[in-house]
């Protein structure tokens, strides 16, 4: 009894030490091929995870817009904030800097229509839209004593003068004279495009704008084109200002065209129009050419536009009736003339009010 006891103990043991010794040897298996596939793992890091993670922003994409009309309409102020734009930096610049200031207005440029209404007269439409009573009679071909009616329609010209469709051979320079206008006029109105903006050639069939034009068989009723400068050395205004050039005033100060321009074909010299310190010269790819600004100390800046030659440099000081340069016909140009403007911090002014 006591051998089969015995055996039995030897039996378990033997059992037992080969159990250990197979459950010991597949652990450290499992522990070798563990490790190895650690280290594949290692090697290969982001490599598996980069689609999980790709996955995940996808999923989160289309959850957020799926989900933002529901936000939106329970939030509509958020909604408003997120359309709202911040103010322009560029807007900002060019009104704090006084070499580059952007007009802005929301005056229509292009012919409309208009229902006449009760009690409306050529004159209260006139005013209303700040244009001059013939501007309304000659694009409708009224005559002074025809009275217009109640649901009436009128064809109004954004700004007093003419219209003209464009009829083959014509150039702004003929429709010009045909009108007894300016041609710069008739290139800075802001409603005229052309074919090419270089040369201005115009597309037969098109319609432009003639400011301050009259009729083909009306005679000039204009005063300003035929007004001529005093000398300009000669002349002080109520602001100490004298003429800049001699020639002849084309074109007057307006929404779109804030200076005076004085033609003069012989190009004679231009004049500052008060002492002060050149604020800049050279080139300005805005449309002014080669020009000179100066700053006359006293927050009214001058500047002098389309120049053909430049005397000056800046932080030059000049004195009232010094040569800045000579006129010229650079820049947005149609013939040699010069471009007058006057600025201060509250935007550009009327030269004449400081050359009168």
């Amino acid at each position: 009894m006591s051998s089969i006891f015995g055996d039995l103990k030897l039996f378990l043991l033997l059992w037992a030490k080969y159990i250990s010794r197979h459950t010991r040897r597949g652990f450290l298996g499992f522990e070798n091929a563990k490790g190895n596939f650690a280290q594949v793992l290692y090697k290969q890091r982001g490599k598996f995870a980069r689609p999980f993670i790709h996955s995940g922003m996808v999923a989160i994409s289309a959850m957020g817009v799926m989900l933002a009309p529901v936000v939106s309409s329970q939030l509509p102020g958020l909604n408003k904030t997120l359309h709202e734009s911040a103010p322009s930096a560029v807007l900002s610049a060019a009104t704090e800097n006084p070499e580059t200031q952007t007009i802005v207005s929301d005056h229509q440029i292009e012919i409309f229509d208009y229902t006449v209404i009760e009690d409306d007269t050529v004159s209260s439409i006139a005013q209303k839209f700040g244009i001059s009573e013939d501007t309304i009679r000659w694009e409708n071909n009224l005559t002074k004593k025809l009275v217009i009616k109640p649901e009436q329609t009128l064809r109004v010209l954004p700004e007093t003068g003419v219209s003209h469709k464009v009829t083959k051979g014509e150039t702004i320079y003929s429709i010009a004279k045909a009108h007894q206008a300016s041609s710069q006029s008739i290139v800075d109105y802001p409603g005229n495009t052309f074919v090419n903006d270089e040369t201005f050639s115009l597309a037969v069939g098109q319609v432009l704008i003639i400011p301050d034009g009259v009729p083909i068989e009306e005679a000039p009723s204009r005063s300003i084109i035929e007004r001529r400068t005093p000398d300009a050395g000669s002349v002080v205004a109520s602001g100490n200002f004298v003429w800049p050039a001699q020639g002849i005033i084309t074109q007057g100060f307006k929404w779109y065209h804030k200076g005076v321009d004085i033609a003069n074909s012989s190009a004679p010299e231009v004049l500052t129009a008060d002492s002060g310190t050149v604020l800049s010269t050279g080139w300005d790819n805005t449309g002014y050419g080669s020009k000179v600004m100066i700053d006359h100390g006293n927050g009214l800046i001058t500047l002098y536009g389309h120049l053909q030659k430049i005397y000056v440099v800046t932080g030059q000081r000049v004195a009232r009736g010094n040569a800045v340069g000579q006129m010229g016909s650079t820049g947005h140009s149609t013939g040699t003339h010069l471009h007058f403007e006057v600025r201060t911090a509250g935007g550009l002014k009327n030269p004449m009010d400081y050359l009168r």
